[in-house]
């Protein structure tokens, strides 16, 4: 859309909702910037377009007469069909949407968490940001490849870059006709069609070298029922004999993120605090050790001891 069609429609909208009584087209033409001295012929098919425009973007506009005696429709946006329903959040919603705010703070979608923020705080809803603990979990995006293969996932293009598959693995380049990047585990992934295997793969951001280029249209989408997630689990699950087992004591109702990762959650198990004891499976202590450490007091590691080591390191150096 135009900005001067944009600017019109906008100038249309606040003059039908700054009326109580019903506005003629010929009404609207004199008052609202953007029509001009156009013919009769032009004016109608360009307000028609509007309408449709306004109906298309979900503005309810009314019309009607004020009077039996006027042979010609009138138009107007009622402010109470117009204005959003009141948005009633729980304390734990509130505070869920601040903490995503702040997740997403060293993101590429830090603007978008910020209008969202605005919006809220204009229905009445005041979700603290300030005040979460500085050991919160966090979801780093700093990785160069990120905000490059999202604007191509956007743009529906292809992409193309050089990946090393590990520390002493020569770098390749791959082309990509990419279907999602996902943070699992805490990191991040980009999973598509690699047009040099001709197969689905899975790439983690870190291990890319150099900048992410584009590499023309999509030839391949996202086949249905494949679930991203799924797909990044299956590629990455270590077999049982890798893993090691972790218990962890969790306040109750707290540390959903380290529920999701549980193999088994025991009610009120540590009858110390009254809080569960959930076990998890794991292939990297250090990961687990920072999940432990960014819920703070809603979490207390139990073993195994170079679990426990690791997160108190982690608390003294927050507290220092």
């Amino acid at each position: 859309m135009s900005a001067r069609r944009t600017e019109r429609l906008l100038n249309l909208v606040i003059c039908l909702l700054s009326t109580r009584r019903y506005l003629s087209a010929q009404q609207i033409r004199e008052m609202v910037p953007g029509y001009g001295p156009s013919d009769d012929d032009a004016f109608r098919r360009m307000f028609e377009r509007d309408k449709e425009e306004l109906r298309d973007l979900g503005i309810p506009l009314e019309v009607g007469s004020d009077t039996v005696w006027e042979d010609e429709p009138g138009y107007r946006i009622a402010a109470r069909d117009y204005e959003l329903p009141e948005i009633a959040l729980t304390a734990d919603e509130a505070a869920a949407v601040g903490l995503a705010a702040r997740l997403w703070a060293q993101a590429g979608l830090a603007e978008a968490a910020s209008s969202a923020m605005i919006k809220l705080r204009a229905a009445g809803i005041e979700a603290d940001t300030t005040g979460l603990a500085e050991l919160e979990p966090h979801v780093d995006a700093t990785e160069p490849a990120f905000e490059p293969l999202l604007d191509a996932l956007h743009a529906r293009k292809a992409v193309r870059f050089d990946y090393r598959a590990g520390p002493a693995a020569p770098t390749a380049t791959r082309t990509l006709d990419a279907w999602g990047v996902v943070s699992w585990h805490g990191r991040w992934y980009v999973v598509g069609h690699d047009r040099d295997r001709n197969a689905a793969r899975v790439f983690r951001l870190s291990r890319i070298v150099g900048p992410v280029r584009p590499a023309g249209a999509l030839r391949t989408g996202l086949p249905d029922g494949v679930d991203l997630r799924s797909f990044i689990e299956r590629v990455y699950r270590r077999e049982p004999s890798t893993e090691a087992t972790a218990r962890v004591s969790v306040r109750p109702g707290a540390a959903h993120q380290l529920r999701r990762w549980a193999a088994k959650v025991d009610e009120a198990a540590d009858e110390q605090r009254g809080w569960d004891v959930v076990t998890i499976s794991y292939g990297d202590l250090q990961w687990l050790a920072q999940g432990v450490a960014g819920h703070a007091d809603d979490v207390v590691a139990l073993d195994p001891p170079e679990l426990v080591s690791a997160v108190v390191r982690r608390l003294r150096a927050a507290a220092s």
